[in-house]
């Protein structure tokens, strides 16, 4: 059964509802048992564990800390193209959006390279607007080898593709792949997606699927915080993780926490989640998974990266543009969404060693592809 039939057999409001009729007692049983479940996950996401997020994050602390050690990953995004084909409410690269469209030529991809690398990072995503004939599988075919001979790891951002282009990518040298679904509501999905490829809800939802297939090393997963129940979303997200690892297990996975953020022809949050709210949902994570991989990118403020840093998270974006051609240009025509953190990848370096633990610029070596444990 593919995770979208499994899909098909629940009810959204049937999960919403019995996430908010969690008491204490299911949050109390679910922190003392040594291995949490998807009913568990429930109690930790639920309102009545709010009370709770101080012992949540303690013990959130303590299984980051036994699994990943005092490190923190550090990694940038590049914007390769703000050219899309797809209509969605809350992107700034929507086609629909009147904007200069660029796409990194070869030149500008090897500037913007360089002064990435300057900053010491070794970790790279690289994102662009979905667009297949201008920014697609020859595109990439095109990049990647050159940011692969600057890179040790590169990961990328862009629209689904197939098995077979996946594998092509994955022999070329690329490493992950984070494909978000943004919300597992169907209806609200269409509501947000209206026109291109990406209105194709299951096609998006079969793609780590299909990266699993072609040997990918790492997938990543998330919901965009606030196009819908976050509660109930981010439920999604935990079972879609707890599927994946069950069929695909040589694939390591991640997960990102994207609230909404500012963008042109903005949309407000259906769902609005406190920083309260959010250090509760990374401790959840964390205490069901102790394996996942835990990011936060520049969304949010300097003050709340800072203090969530030890809790759970495992890797933070810095420094980062978006746009293409951000990092070594002037170019300034538009952003995907507005960043909170602006800091330094240098300032950025420095609050980790402050907090006690080591940041680091590689994710993985290519040396331990195919090492499983």
């Amino acid at each position: 059964m593919s995770f979208v039939e499994h899909l098909n057999q629940l009810d959204w409001y049937d999960i919403t509802l019995s996430i908010n009729a969690k008491t204490y007692r299911d949050v109390e049983r679910a922190l003392a048992k040594p291995y949490c479940d998807l009913e568990d996950f429930k109690a930790l996401i639920s309102p009545a564990a709010e009370p709770y997020v101080e012992r949540m994050a303690q013990r959130s602390f303590t299984l980051t800390r036994n699994r990943f050690g005092n490190t923190i990953s550090l990694f940038i995004p590049l914007y390769l193209s703000n050219l899309c084909a797809n209509v969605c409410t809350y992107c700034g690269f929507s086609m629909e959006n009147r904007l200069k469209r660029k796409t990194l030529n070869i030149a500008e991809l090897n500037a913007e390279l360089d002064a990435i690398k300057k900053m010491k990072f070794d970790s790279i995503l690289l994102v662009s607007g979905e667009h297949d004939t201008k920014v697609g599988i020859d595109y990439f075919k095109q990049v990647l080898p050159v940011v692969k001979s600057k890179f040790s790891y590169v990961a990328m951002e862009v629209q689904p593709l197939l098995t077979e282009e996946y594998a092509e990518l994955v022999n070329l040298g690329l490493d992950a792949v984070m494909v978000y679904q943004e919300t597992y509501h169907r209806t609200t999905y269409a509501r947000h997606h209206l026109r291109g490829k990406k209105s194709d809800f299951d096609f998006r939802l079969q793609t780590p699927e299909r990266l699993a297939q072609a040997g990918i090393d790492k997938i990543g997963l998330g919901a965009l915080i606030g196009l819908e129940d976050w509660r109930t979303d981010c439920f999604h997200v935990a079972m879609h993780l707890e599927y994946l690892e069950k069929h695909f297990w040589r694939s390591r996975y991640s997960i990102s926490l994207p609230r909404l953020r500012p963008c042109k022809g903005g949309l407000q949050p259906k769902s609005i989640m406190s920083d309260k709210q959010l250090v509760q949902l990374i401790c959840a994570y964390r205490l069901f998974n102790p394996q996942v991989e835990l990011s936060l990118s520049t969304r949010e403020s300097e003050r709340f990266r800072d203090n969530a840093l030890p809790l759970g998270i495992t890797s933070i974006s810095a420094a980062s543009k978006t746009q293409p051609g951000g990092y070594a240009s002037d170019f300034v025509e538009l952003e995907q969404f507005e960043i909170s953190d602006e800091r330094s990848a240098a300032n950025i370096e420095a609050v980790i060693r402050n907090r006690g633990l080591d940041p680091m610029w590689k994710d993985w070596s290519s040396v331990y592809s195919g090492i499983h444990y």
